[in-house]
């Protein structure tokens, strides 16, 4: 018997009475779509990068699709594996397991499929590379984050969120059927760019993440440690993700837009420092201001990096 099966032999509760559409959406959230939101986006542009232009639409729809069901299915078995954490967390609580919408195991056999149906697909319509890529990343959140390194250690997300950076590779791969340095830079750039993300959200729920006993560096470190620590990943991000101007010989556009974006992030994150000097209230610190421009960071970034090889050819 796997962990994973294991775990899902907890005792369940029954599902209480639903309608087809909120099955259907209960199995749609199992994928957390706005996480593959972001994925999506650090996969795309890299194809326009690798291409030096605009990509066959064929090949980006096979990446996209491929990729969405791939990520998809890494985020239902987290969904499965951590329902009791997700029962206990007022954020997570109205996800479809805590609500018995789902049964573990029907969330299992689904997870699953969606990992078969997309390692299948990308390696039959992309190549095995791209699909040996994102069933490594998808092994790596299940297993590397969520399984061992998630209720164990607060480094949890500083590792465990390396399976978030595989697609820049997937993307790269797809076109040019093998790795390279500007896709390991893009790689090393989302790497550093997830703790400030992820440790800012981290902050507003800490809380959360205590009542559950997952040790995110915020529940077990003071605001004024993960501040420190965000900064210095945030220079570690914004220097790597200037790297790609020598190494993938980009034109003007994107150092320009990289030099910009960077420099904000930085203003933000020592704002952050500077409220976690003088207050440990969640309120005051108002962490969800660097999150959501986290978010806006990285998508501007990577359509940068889509747009320059079309404006600077």
């Amino acid at each position: 018997m796997t962990a994973v099966e294991s775990h899902v032999s907890v005792r369940e509760k029954a599902p209480g009475p639903t309608t087809w559409r909120d099955v259907v959406a209960a199995y749609v959230g199992l994928t957390k779509p706005r996480i593959i939101e972001l994925l999506l986006i650090t996969t795309v542009p890299v194809m326009f990068l690798a291409q030096r232009g605009v990509p066959p639409l064929g090949l980006v729809v096979a990446t996209v699709v491929g990729g969405t069901l791939s990520a998809g299915s890494a985020n239902a078995l987290n969904c499965v594996y951590d329902r009791d954490i997700d029962e206990r967390m007022r954020r997570t609580r109205r996800r479809a397991l805590p609500r018995h919408v789902v049964g573990a195991r029907s969330a299992l056999v689904f997870g699953v499929a969606l990992g078969v149906v997309s390692t299948l697909m990308l390696g039959l319509l992309v190549n095995w590379l791209s699909a040996g890529l994102a069933l490594a990343a998808n092994l790596f959140y299940v297993v590397g984050y969520t399984m061992i390194l998630k209720r164990r250690t607060s480094q949890n997300i500083v590792w465990g969120g390396a399976a978030g950076c595989f697609p820049a590779l997937i993307g790269w791969t797809a076109i040019t059927g093998h790795l390279g340095w500007a896709p390991v830079v893009l790689f090393m750039v989302v790497f550093f760019w997830t703790p400030p993300h992820f440790w800012a959200l981290a902050i507003r729920y800490r809380d959360d993440y205590a009542a559950a006993n997952v040790p995110m560096l915020p529940v077990v470190a003071g605001p004024r440690t993960v501040a420190r620590q965000i900064v210095a990943y945030a220079y570690l991000m914004v220097a790597t993700s200037l790297l790609l101007w020598p190494v993938a010989g980009t034109g003007w556009f994107y150092p320009a837009v990289a030099a910009v974006l960077g420099a904000a992030f930085l203003v933000e994150s020592h704002f952050l420092l500077r409220r976690s000097a003088s207050t440990d209230n969640v309120v005051a610190l108002r962490p969800m201001r660097l999150f959501h421009w986290s978010n806006t960071y990285l998508t501007l970034l990577f359509v940068a990096v889509a747009l320059d090889p079309l404006l600077t050819r």
